[in-house]
Parts: C-alpha cells; structure tokens; sequence
C-alpha cells in the first residue's frame, strides 16, 4: 500500500497553524489558495511563487545498473548520467502510451524518480515488470522527502538572496547539497517551459518545516507569493504544461503531448520506440495537444465529447479552467490534427447544451 494523500500530515499542520483552510476532496488535501489568486498568478508571471509538490511521486532506485536499465526501458538517453545531473525522461507502453513523465536525479549511489502520485503505483509495477537479472532495487520514497518548487522571473535572485552566491556555481539541470543557517537540503537548478530558471529544495522531513520558516521570514523585496492550486492550476493550463492525470497519461502518446524533445532518437531501443519512430518517420501523429477558447464554462466528466459543426468526433478536452489572468473560460485538449489549421469551429457537448470552442496556440499567454 501506498500513502496517497496529498499533503504530508507535518506540512498540514505546519500550513492550518499560520492560518490556511485545507480542503478536502475524496480523502485528499490541497490548499486552494494561501491568497488572492490574483496575487498568486502576479507572482508566478512576475515575481516568485513557492508552491509544495504535494502531488509528486518520489521513487528511489538503488543498484549499480539503475541507469542503464532507465537508458533501456525509457525514452531519455541516461548512458551519459553524471553525478548530480537532472534528465526528464518518459515510460511508456508498448505502443508508445504514456505512463509518466519523471525527472531524475542522479545522486551516484541511487537515483531518485520525482513524477505525478497518481501514475506512482503504475511506475513502480512497471519496473518491477522489467527488473529481471538487473541491479536494481526500488523503494517509495515520498514518506522522506518533501518537494518545495521555486519559480517565475525572479526565482533565480531569489534564491541567491536565501541561499547566496553558490546558486550560480549549480548549472542548469544539476543538483546541490546546500546548507542555508544549519537547514540541510538538495537545491536542483532546472528551466520551465517559458525558459526561466526554477528550483527544487529537496528536504527530509525534518528539515522541511525549518525551510520553510526561514524562506517566509526572508522574502526581502521580491513579489513573493506561496501558491494554491487553483492559482497553479490557471497558470499550468494558460501555459499549456500538460499535467497528469489530465494530459500526463496512457490515452496518449509523447508526440501528441508535444514532448518529443525527451524522446532521444539516436539512443537505439526503449519500450514503445518503434511505434513512436514510426509516427514521427511517416508523420502519422493524428492528434496534438491544443488550446481551446470557450463561450462559456464547461463542468468535465468522462463523457465530455469535443465535436464539430457535423457532429464528428473532434478530439477531448482533457483541462479546463476560468483562467485567472485572462478572464475567460480556457481549456487544453488533444485534437485531431485537421482541425488545428485555424477554420474549423469545435464544440464541447456539455449535457444536453454544446459550447463552442475556438482552437487557441499554446501558450494562451506569453
């Protein structure tokens, strides 16, 4: 069995005594908003936000063939790995199916797998599907360490004002131990989607809790923000990030997610290469993942249907939100490719009533 609730009961109890309302859904807790989400999505576009990756799986691999046997069964080149490297790298079926995105960190004597909690269990029996004479030993490891995400514009000052001059010395996709007044974590330098540097404070349990004191007593005269889901959540899809278990899952391939740039194309073979070589060699990618402009809100359900103006199956809305920075109901889907030239006029069947929807290019905000 593994623990699946989203926030760890010391962070819930750090976050309820300075005052935030936890929300409850189905056994889950997230923080909605610490603030104004307005303030949140400021931060993230102009300033800095401090968002705790309550969602992340974190796996730990241990064994002298861990990364050959990740270079083997995974998208990503790893024959390269060095010690302290970041590399975004993809499991997927047999026929090229996502199962999870996941960035690993090579810490020399173990590797550590941070993906989505909700593909965990999925992962981890997919290795253990694959380990057959391997040096290979596999654990769950979210019960030790937490994940503390800094970024926007300012992430980067931001951090050499908490933690000083040796961010600078950590190249982009690497990782450091850092020491910042006796509080010990790894700090791992990577870039967003829209370029801009970002940060992981990787912390166990104990230091966590200090961590985040320290940070919220020294914000100095940065546009700081700590953020809630639903300001996170109108960002990732104005930025068109695909998340799981929306976008990041096995209805759909790398290609279609507009993740080709983890598929290392000279590596030789992996679990699903030739039908992913394939749909790239012949160009037979059907579908791709677009934004969508709605007339008004739509409530998603599995049988959310995306269709034309003859009622054809167009494609499926995967995330939808009231989007907080521009003020209208937006939304990601993976859409035939036909329809993406820009002509075609879509609707979301939303019970008995259909919405339009304009097909929109990703990102809806630069």
């Amino acid at each position: 069995m593994f623990d699946n609730t989203m926030i760890p009961n010391e962070i819930l109890s750090y976050f309820e005594s300075k005052g935030y309302n936890i929300d409850r859904n189905n056994g889950t807790a997230v923080i909605k908003s610490f603030s104004k989400p307005e303030d949140e999505i400021f931060s993230l576009y102009n300033g800095v936000g401090l968002r705790h990756l309550h969602s992340a799986s974190i796996i730990e691999l241990r064994g002298q063939d861990s990364a050959d046997f990740l270079h083997r069964i995974t998208t990503n080149g790893l024959k390269d790995f060095a010690k302290e490297q970041i590399r975004k790298t993809i499991f997927t079926t047999e026929k090229g199916r996502v199962i999870d995105v996941v960035s690993v960190l090579n810490f020399e004597s173990h590797l550590i797998l941070v993906g989505d909690l909700s593909n965990k269990l999925k992962v981890m029996s997919w290795i253990n599907r694959y380990v057959i004479s391997d040096d290979v030993k596999q654990s769950d490891a979210n019960h030790r360490f937490n994940i503390l995400e800094f970024s926007g514009p300012q992430a980067d000052s931001f951090m050499t004002w908490v933690c000083g001059s040796a961010i600078s010395d950590i190249p982009v996709d690497s990782f450091k131990v850092m020491n910042v007044e006796g509080i010990l974590f790894f700090l791992a330098k990577m870039k967003d989607e829209r370029g801009f540097k970002k940060f992981w404070a990787l912390t166990d349990n104990s230091h966590t809790i200090r961590l985040l004191n320290y940070v919220l007593e020294n914000t100095g005269p940065f546009d700081f923000s700590l953020i809630g889901e639903e300001a996170y959540n109108s960002f990732r899809i104005e930025q068109g990030i695909p998340a799981a278990p929306n976008e990041i899952c096995d209805l759909f391939n790398p290609h279609e997610l507009n993740l080709s740039d983890l598929i290392d194309t000279k590596k030789g073979c992996y679990i699903g290469q030739e039908v992913l070589a394939r749909l790239e060699t012949y160009d037979k990618v059907q579908k791709k993942l677009t934004g969508l402009t709605l007339e008004s809100p739509v409530e998603l359900h599995n049988e959310t249907q995306l269709v034309d103006s003859e009622n054809q199956n167009a494609g499926v809305i995967t995330s939808f939100v009231n989007s907080i920075k521009l003020k209208k109901p937006i939304g990601l889907a993976v859409v035939k490719k036909n329809y993406l030239n820009g002509e075609s006029t879509l609707f979301v069947v939303d019970g008995n009533s259909k919405i339009e929807a304009k097909i929109t290019s990703l990102p809806f905000k630069k």
